[in-house]
């Protein structure tokens, strides 16, 4: 009996451009959206309006709204108008390239610095979706499991460093540092006008006093 034919899928370099093309521009017109109506006024038939394609390629290229926020804030995250994978991104690996505990907080805090205003209002527009829409509140659940899975990582990374309290385990660092990086230590720290550079100083104050053995 011969054998049965075997089948293997064709990829077309050129398509994928293409798709990634497409990709990038819905996330720029989202992301536009998003800052100037938030997330309850944008509408994805706009999305797809100013991305020049039809909402069913804005949902086959990213996804429903909820995606599309997640896919803008990730963009965000690496800090330019490309997608860039969590381990991927430049203050990741700088993080990682500091010598000692003290040394990564004071890259990670400075990054946060920067990337907070632009990440901030991107995460309470999908929280407070998420009080009626399911679908919003998944994404919203899932964000912020992201957020601890990434924060258990920094901790081991701040422990091979070196300087960390020995009283503290993996769970309690990581738990102060979910605290310090949220959107609602970050809005209490900028209230009243005060600067992302003001959130910048009291979050390493915060995460030097209570983390580091010295």
């Amino acid at each position: 009996m011969p054998d049965p034919v075997k089948t293997r899928r064709y990829r077309s370099p050129l398509r994928e451009e293409q798709a990634a093309a497409t990709r990038r521009s819905v996330l720029l017109a989202a992301r536009d959206l998003f800052a100037a109506e938030g997330y309850a006024g944008t509408a994805v038939a706009e999305v797809a309006r100013r991305a020049g394609v039809s909402v069913d390629t804005v949902y086959a290229s990213v996804g429903r709204k909820p995606q599309l926020l997640l896919a803008v804030h990730d963009m965000a995250l690496a800090g330019g108008d490309e997608e860039v994978p969590s381990l991927e991104r430049d203050y990741v690996t700088a993080v990682r390239a500091a010598p000692t505990a003290r040394a990564k907080l004071e890259v990670y805090a400075a990054a946060l610095g920067e990337r907070l205003p632009h990440v901030v209002p991107l995460v309470e527009s999908l929280r407070e979706a998420a009080a009626t829409d399911p679908a919003c509140r998944e994404a919203w659940e899932g964000l912020e499991r992201r957020r601890a899975d990434n924060m258990l990582l920094l901790t081991r990374d701040l422990r091979a460093g070196g300087g960390l309290r020995p009283d503290l385990d993996d769970a309690a660092v990581a738990h102060r540092l979910w605290i310090g990086n949220s959107a609602a230590y970050y809005r209490l720290c900028t209230a009243d006008g005060r600067s992302p550079e003001h959130y910048v100083a009291l979050v390493l104050e915060s995460w030097t006093a209570t983390l580091l053995a010295d």
